[in-house]
């Protein structure tokens, strides 16, 4: 392991109340406050690790989940390398909304390549009895929608947090791998006709 560490901005996007500002908590302070209050606008922590031999400087941003702080957390989705789609378990709706943040993110992101853009979905709150939203349903829709990964999470218990962010991580850093293979195997003939491979989203 050595060099300068990677800066890698991921977002966490979902419905107000399933969990973002506590799993961010989580995975950075390694604390969970059952009485945190709703984001306003954007928060940002950060926190250094090594993926696979890699130094990383993970740069998580938290955005408010309701409606009336749109305008507050649009302007920060530029410049991100991956974005977290966080659902609750226990929470058919905001199951059901994450078509609608992934639209929200890629319309406002302005992201260079948004089919090779790396997304992971957190099902949040498996600490929950009451569950409204089963494994296979959510992994259904992860495979619908350009095969993100996806992990069952519980800020409270500390399930699954560290391994998601690292596959954030991992999705990031295969997506530059991608490109840079692309860039290398791309041919340019004299006309100016440039021809690149193009590799599965699974």
């Amino acid at each position: 392991m050595s060099g300068k560490s990677l800066l890698l901005k991921v977002i966490l996007l979902g419905d107000g109340g399933v969990g973002k500002s506590s799993l961010m908590n989580r995975y950075v302070t390694d604390r969970f406050d059952s009485q945190s209050f709703h984001t306003i606008g954007v928060e940002f922590l950060n926190r250094d690790l090594e993926v696979d031999g890699r130094l990383v400087t993970l740069q998580i941003w938290d955005t408010a989940g309701q409606e009336r702080f749109k305008s507050l957390r649009t302007p920060f989705y530029r410049g991100a390398d991956c974005c977290l789609l966080t659902f609750a378990v226990n929470d058919l709706q905001s199951f059901q909304n994450l078509g609608g943040w992934k639209k929200e993110f890629m319309y406002y992101s302005d992201v260079k390549d948004p089919e090779r853009f790396p997304f992971v979905v957190l099902g949040n709150k498996v600490d929950m009895e009451r569950r409204e939203v089963g494994a296979d349903e959510a992994r259904a829709w992860c495979e619908e929608s350009g095969c993100c990964p996806y992990f069952e999470t519980s800020a409270k218990d500390d399930t699954n947090v560290t391994a998601a962010f690292e596959a954030a991580v991992r999705e990031v850093l295969a997506a530059e791998d991608q490109m840079d293979h692309a860039l290398l195997s791309s041919t340019i003939d004299l006309h100016g006709n440039r021809k690149a491979s193009r590799a599965s989203c699974c």
